[in-house]
């Protein structure tokens, strides 16, 4: 994500301290609440609320052992927590990412408002407990609050695991994932079946399928939705960043084009909480600020849309 021009640090961190009232296009009908300056939506399971936006680690966070990088993904977990982020999202998948997680939070204390969630990502389902258990020794935490079958990946034989590890207290919440817009039926099929809490999907401006299915099943379902590939790793604010940001933009707090592809996909009411992925600062506050100000309504959301259609 490109940095915007019209946007600063010192801009943003006052946007997410101030804590400003909801605006006419948010609020109790989007099922909005605010927490120390950024929107939050609960969990439909739990009520427990969430900020809107939380922390992608794919790619991002898979630099090794090299100490400069992991101090460096340390400082965005910092910031992310100061701005007011709780979720962290990994995957065994992921490389080093899990370590440099651990690191980072060891490094931060371990800050205790943080919402754990990493998956399962092993074919052989007897093998699901023994790698979220190297997961949670990775992170150094006591437990996950989320645990995700990554990809539907044996998701016959981890799902019963996953159910008795919540019922036992040794995870809070279960869940499943898709990205790249793949497998969707079959997510379907899981979502209308089992007593899921999570599921974690792609949807952004350009990958919008889940809008005619998923999200609406979700809802009924009181299922919470986490988004990944908010900026499609990047390419879709190359493409935006080639036009001028419209005036409009500014009627929902808009900034930077990276604020504009956050607010379309954080304000569907399905939405619970979006992770985009950084290795940057700048970047990390730029995305907690989508959640600060007034996001679109249905009206906004439509235009949005089809102005991005247009470009």
């Amino acid at each position: 994500m490109a940095k915007s021009p019209n946007i600063t640090r010192r801009r943003l961190l006052g946007a997410i301290t101030a804590a400003p009232l909801l605006g006419p296009a948010m609020g109790p009908a989007m099922g909005l609440t605010r927490q120390g300056g950024l929107a939050t939506r609960a969990i439909p399971s739990s009520d427990e609320a969430l900020p809107l936006v939380g922390l992608g680690s794919w790619i991002t966070f898979n630099v090794g052992n090299d100490r400069a990088a992991r101090d460096a993904s340390t400082e965005v977990m910092r910031n992310f927590f100061q701005a007011g982020g709780r979720l962290i999202d990994s995957s065994p998948m992921y490389g080093s990412a899990q370590e440099v997680i651990g690191y980072g939070l060891k490094k931060l204390g371990r800050p205790a408002d943080i919402f754990a969630a990493d998956k399962v990502w092993i074919s052989d389902g007897a093998e699901g407990r023994a790698q979220i258990e190297a997961s949670r020794r990775y992170w150094g935490i006591p437990r996950f609050d989320l645990m995700q079958v990554h990809n539907l990946l044996s998701w016959q034989a981890h799902l019963p695991t996953l159910f008795a590890m919540k019922a036992a207290g040794q995870l809070r919440y279960v869940g499943i994932t898709t990205s790249h817009g793949r497998r969707h039926g079959e997510m379907e099929q899981i979502m209308a079946s089992q007593p899921l809490d999570f599921v974690q999907l792609t949807y952004n401006l350009i990958d919008r399928d889940v809008e005619q299915r998923l999200l609406p099943l979700a809802r009924e379902r009181g299922i919470a939705v986490i988004v990944n590939r908010p900026f499609q790793q990047g390419a879709l604010i190359r493409r935006l960043e080639r036009h001028p940001l419209p005036p409009w933009a500014a009627e929902i707090d808009c900034a930077s084009w990276a604020q504009f592809a956050l607010k379309f996909i954080i304000s569907h009411p399905a939405v619970t909480c979006a992770i985009p992925a950084t290795t940057r600062v700048a970047h990390v506050l730029e995305n907690m600020g989508a959640a600060s100000d007034r996001l679109p309504d249905q009206a906004m959301r439509a235009r949005m849309a089809a102005l991005v259609a247009r470009l």
